[in-house]
């Protein structure tokens, strides 16, 4: 059975840092597309970041370039989201989503037509 599974969210201050996990099951993800999107109460869903197959490109939206970065550990099947320098604003539920192989991504939005989601994990960002 395919699944990702969310994990790292909490509650952090402005300015702090977070690392979120993706962790993958019934499927390789080294040479999946991954995208990061995410959803803060009452909005539309946001991408955050896609990296094409084979690490072929990274997109990252405006409202994150700089402060978030993407990663992959193929030999724990997991992509990593790490968040610096977090503002208010990224407040939301943060998920994940992958596309099969050879994909290569447009634009951080790219996660609505993939194959696979995640449930999410929550970040609040707050004093």
């Amino acid at each position: 059975q395919v699944q990702l599974v969310e994990s790292g969210g909490g509650l952090v201050q402005p300015g702090g840092s977070l690392r979120l996990s993706c962790a993958a099951s019934g499927f390789t993800l080294d040479h999946y597309a991954i995208g990061w999107f995410r959803q803060a109460p009452g909005k539309e869903r946001e991408g955050v970041l896609c990296i094409s197959s084979n690490d072929a490109s990274t997109k990252i939206a405006n409202s994150v370039k700089g402060r978030f970065t993407i990663s992959r550990d193929n030999a724990l099947n997991t992509v990593y989201l790490q968040m610096n320098s977090l503002k208010p604003e990224d407040t939301a539920v943060y998920y994940c989503a992958a596309e099969s192989p050879d994909y290569y991504c447009s634009g951080p939005d790219d996660f609505r037509g993939m194959d696979h989601w995640g449930e999410g994990t929550l970040v609040t960002v707050s004093s």
